[in-house]
Order: C-alpha cells, then sequence, then structure tokens
C-alpha cells in the first residue's frame, strides 16, 4: 500500500508523542519535516531516512513527501503539535489529487493550546477558540474580526504565533482589541518553548500581557469572564460547584 502518516509530534522534544505517533515513525521509511521538527527526533530515529525543508517550504514539503509514498515507501510527515491544527494535514489533502493512489492517515497530536494549558493549571475548561495572529496567510482584518468577536462572545481566546520579528506590536494591537470588550483585571498567561528546554511561563492580568514580551513559540492565553487565578494557576470554571 502506498502510504502517507501524517503525525503530530505534540509540543516540545517528544516526551508527550503518542503511542500512535510512535508507531506510524517506526513504520515509516522515510521520516519528512521542517528542520526544527526533524532535529527533535533525529537522535531517536537515526535509522530512518530523515528529510527536511525549511520555513516557508511548506508545499514542496507535501509533495515531496506525498511523491515518496507514491514510489512505494512508507512515508510520515512530522507536525509538531497537531497536524490538523495549524499543520501539514490539510495542505497535504490539498495536494493529494495529484497522487492518488497514495493513503493519507492523520495521527493526532497534543496541540499547544493543550499543551500550555497543563503548564499554566486548567484555563480552557469551557468554551474556548484559537486565533493565530500571523497574518502571513490570514488578512490584518481578518484576524481582527475575529478577536472581536470572540471577546463580544466571552469565549477563552487562545493565541497563537503572537509576536516575531517583523510583527511585534500584534500582541498588543490583540489586547487593545479584547480590551474593547474584556476588562484589564481579566486573568492571562503565557507559555514558551512548551514541553523544550528553558520552557517558561506567565500569569498575569490582560493589561499586563499588552506589553508582555513574548515570541513565537509562545502561547498565550485570554481568560473569559469567569476565569481565575487560583494558587498562581489560570482555572476556567465548568460550573460544577454552581449547578
Amino acid at each position: 500500500m502506498r502510504k502517507l502518516y501524517i503525525v503530530g509530534l505534540g509540543p516540545g522534544g517528544g516526551q508527550d508523542m503518542t503511542g500512535r505517533a510512535k508507531a506510524a515513525l517506526e513504520e515509516a521509511d522515510v521520516i519528512v519535516g521542517y528542520t526544527v521538527y526533524i532535529d527533535l527526533i533525529r537522535e531517536e530515529y537515526a535509522h530512518k531516512e530523515l528529510l527536511t525543508t525549511p520555513m516557508r517550504k511548506e508545499v514542496e514539503r507535501c509533495e515531496m513527501a506525498l511523491a515518496l509514498a507514491d514510489s512505494g515507501k512508507t512515508v510520515a510527515m512530522v507536525c509538531s503539535g497537531d497536524p490538523g491544527v495549524y499543520g501539514m494535514a490539510g495542505l497535504c489533502y490539498e495536494l493529494s489529487e495529484k497522487w492518488p493512489e497514495v493513503a493519507l492517515e492523520v495521527i493526532p497530536g497534543i496541540t499547544a493550546a493543550c499543551g500550555g494549558a497543563a503548564v499554566l493549571g486548567a484555563p480552557l475548561m469551557h468554551d474556548f477558540c484559537l486565533i493565530s495572529l500571523s497574518d502571513l496567510m490570514t488578512p490584518w482584518e481578518t484576524i481582527q474580526k475575529r478577536l472581536r468577536a470572540a471577546a463580544q462572545a466571552d469565549f477563552v481566546v487562545c493565541l497563537y504565533n503572537p509576536s516575531s520579528h517583523k510583527r511585534k506590536d500584534y500582541l498588543q494591537k490583540a489586547c487593545d482589541i479584547l480590551l474593547e470588550e474584556k476588562s484589564p483585571a481579566t486573568p492571562c498567561g503565557y507559555v514558551g518553548q512548551i514541553g523544550r528546554d528553558g520552557e517558561s511561563a506567565a500569569v498575569l492580568t490582560l493589561g499586563e500581557l499588552r506589553t508582555a514580551q513574548v515570541d513565537m513559540f509562545t502561547t498565550v492565553f485570554v481568560g473569559n469572564s469567569q476565569t481565575k487565578i487560583l494558587g498562581g494557576r489560570l482555572v476556567t470554571p465548568r460550573g460544577y460547584l454552581q449547578r
């Protein structure tokens, strides 16, 4: 069978990888991925053929994986976190029409929202949404609309890609939009380098978050009107004690 696994490595260096993900990587003849993600597993899977592409080469990476699978090799495309959450699963399906004989299977992983939430406490216990602040493929005007709608609906908001060298003030801009509807005292938190060496976390208010220094490897959490700080942890009650 011509097979392409699209595998979520989970956050960090692979400690949170699922059993299904490990089984798919062991079965694969070739493992393909972004250079940074392959480096995270290079030592453990040094006996495999490892192929990489740099950032911004997502289409080429997926085409490489599909073509290799079509040639008869079992291939694993690895993604950080979950491949279906800002990962490569969707793009692989979009491109797969050129290789109709290749069977695709998505192997889910722990996304940064879940990994970061566990570090902070339990901020995602009630309705929440994920919004990426990267405007590489989504217009900033659209991102603004989504932020405003999420704030108006009182969602807990998890922000991916909150800052970069070219987008240093995007988190500040996002906070200003959220502050239109949310109190400056709203509990928030962020986690950098989730599951990796140098992992760091902070619990703070939305007013303080506005000037926080973060990078693209940071995941940000903005609470809703019920979110609390309990024992230094960020917690959004589900409502069990109010029933």
